[in-house]
Parts: C-alpha cells; sequence; structure tokens
C-alpha cells in the first residue's frame, strides 16, 4: 500500500512538473502578438466575447468571467450553439477570442466566416500555429505544449493550464492599463466577501441614534450597566455636557474593577471608565475596523464624524453579521 501510495505521489509531481514546464514556455512567447491582442482587447467598441468548444470552452468561460471581472466587459459563446442563434449575441466593433488547441475545431471553423462579415477583430489561441484557425486570426496566441500531462498525451492537461495561464495575463495586463483600482473590483463583486470588505464602511453598520450605548459624566456604575445591557454591545461611552467623549466604559472594565476589589457601591462610571477609548470615523471601510479591533485586542469601537463627535458604536457581531470577516 505505501509503494502505491509513493507512486501517486511520484505520478502528480510529475503532472506539475509538465505542466509547469508548459507554464514557463509561454513567457518567451509574450512578443508583439501579445501587446496586439491587449490593444485589440483595450479599444474594442463593445465587448470581448470569448468562444471554444469542450475544455477549451470550459477555459474559455473561466477566461471571460476573469476578464468580465477585471474591468473588461466579455461573456462566453458557446460556438455549436452560435450557429442556432446565438451568434446573434455577437455585434459589429466586438473582439472574439476564440480557444481551440488544435485550432481545427469544427464548430469554431464553421463561425468564422461570419465573424468576419461583422467586422469583428478575431484573436485566435491556439497549440497549432499553422492552423486554420491561427491563419485566419487577425491576431495569433500561441499556448502550443511539449506534451499533455496525460500519460497517454490525449487529455487536455497541460494545453488548458497554458491556455488558461494567457488569458489571465491577459486580463492582468488590460488591468493595469485600465487604471482598475480595488474599488472598481468591489463594484463588480458586492456579494462577495471581498466586495464588501471593499465597500462597506463603518456609518453602514454601526449603531446610531437611540441604538448608540451613551451615558453621561455623572452617571453611576449601575446606570452605566443598565445602559450596556439594554444596548447589547458590551460597553457604553461616556459623555461630558459637550457631547465630547471623555471615555468608554467596557465590560473589560468591569471586570478589572472586580480583580482589583474595588468598592463599586455608589461607583461613579467616570471614575472606572478608560479614558479616551479607541474610536474610528464613521467614513473608514469596515475592514479597517476589523484591523482596529484585532490590534487593541477590542470587540467594540465608538465610532465619531469628522468632528470627532460620538456618533455610534460598532461591535465585531456587527461585522460578523455583515460579512465583512
Amino acid at each position: 500500500m505505501l509503494d502505491d501510495s509513493q507512486k501517486m505521489i511520484a505520478l502528480g509531481h510529475e503532472v506539475i512538473d509538465i505542466e509547469a514546464a508548459a507554464v514557463n514556455a509561454l513567457r518567451d512567447r509574450l512578443d508583439e502578438s501579445f501587446a496586439a491582442a491587449c490593444v485589440a482587447m483595450m479599444h474594442c467598441e463593445g465587448r470581448v466575447v470569448v468562444t471554444g468548444m469542450g475544455k477549451s470552452g470550459h477555459i474559455g468561460s473561466k477566461i471571460a468571467a476573469t476578464l468580465a471581472s477585471t474591468g473588461t466587459p466579455a461573456f462566453f459563446v458557446h460556438p455549436g450553439e452560435a450557429s442556432h442563434g446565438d451568434l446573434g449575441m455577437i455585434t459589429h466593433g466586438d473582439v472574439v477570442l476564440a480557444l481551440s488547441n488544435s485550432g481545427e475545431t469544427g464548430e469554431v471553423l464553421t463561425i468564422l466566416p461570419l465573424l468576419k462579415r461583422l467586422n469583428s477583430t478575431l484573436i485566435g489561441m491556439t497549440g497549432n500555429p499553422n492552423s486554420t484557425l491561427a491563419r485566419e486570426s487577425d491576431v495569433h496566441l500561441n499556448v502550443s505544449v511539449q506534451k499533455e500531462a496525460c500519460p497517454l498525451d490525449l487529455a487536455p492537461t497541460a494545453s488548458t493550464t497554458a491556455a488558461l495561464v494567457m488569458g489571465d495575463a491577459l486580463a492582468i495586463a488590460l488591468l493595469e492599463a485600465r487604471g482598475f483600482t480595488s474599488e472598481d473590483f468591489a463594484l463588480s463583486h458586492p456579494g462577495g466577501s471581498l466586495g464588501k470588505r471593499l465597500l462597506l464602511r463603518v456609518r453602514d453598520l454601526m449603531h446610531s441614534g437611540e441604538r448608540i450605548p451613551s451615558v453621561s459624566a455623572d452617571a453611576t456604575l449601575r446606570e452605566a450597566l443598565l445602559e450596556m445591557t439594554a444596548k447589547g454591545l458590551g460597553m457604553t461611552a461616556v459623555v461630558g455636557d459637550d457631547g465630547e467623549i471623555l471615555g468608554v466604559f467596557t465590560d473589560g472594565d468591569l471586570r478589572r474593577c472586580f480583580d482589583r476589589q474595588d468598592d463599586l457601591r455608589g461607583a461613579m462610571v467616570v471614575d472606572l471608565m478608560t479614558g479616551g477609548g479607541v474610536r474610528i470615523e464613521a467614513d473608514k471601510l469596515a475592514a479597517e475596523a476589523i484591523a482596529l479591533m484585532e490590534d487593541k485586542k477590542i470587540s467594540a469601537l465608538l465610532v465619531v464624524d469628522r468632528n470627532g463627535k460620538l456618533a455610534g458604536a460598532i461591535n465585531m457581531h456587527d461585522l460578523l453579521q455583515a460579512g465583512v470577516v
């Protein structure tokens, strides 16, 4: 059984080595053709339409998704369906990125004359520079591999990896050329945790108005505890008559009082609070609130406006519930 395990591990290593070599070989092929493909996509008046059959189609679908999420409008069209109506999705001014390892895929070649009639720029990504698709393309990207990782040299493995990496290279080169920012990325990913980390601000999640735990400087410990219980954040702000934040009283402060065996009968919260308190501006990203809590090893923050006045409060549970963490 051990011998079988070692053999499987060795085969896994071999596959990784073969595919790594296929990817490394692409470096020498990133020439003016690659730049021309980037320019064509960059100045595309319509959208980038990606097409391919079989495994090339699966890779093409992922490339289209990556392009779309990094600032280049793109979508995938199945070449077989294109011949039965979906060709109407391709319009004048679109750029077509066609994938075919052999460069002779029948379903792809069938739609080439129609793409020419639409005056679409055709970028062919093949493993055969002498193929029909390569010859008919306005720009050809060579993603040929020495051999597949499959021991039969049949199953698309190294070739699909090479095509996927070339697609990523196109997408990221375009991202940089467009000046695409993390905020732009978040706008196309609003539902995921990444988008939430880049879009949600403290003001979107904080407790405000009557929900802010707050007591005056002359409040007793009992009054502060009642406020903390009512608002459920494990803390309360302590504010002066002018609304200035004097400090914060937390569950941790209460535990420290017990540790010191303080006489808490009739105690005033101003004598037990943490002066100042950790706070964050309402316009800051929610992700910054997480980082601040982690750095200070606390679970809640006071939120202030641009003038430093109390505007709200937020705790780790709010951030967890919003999916920011």
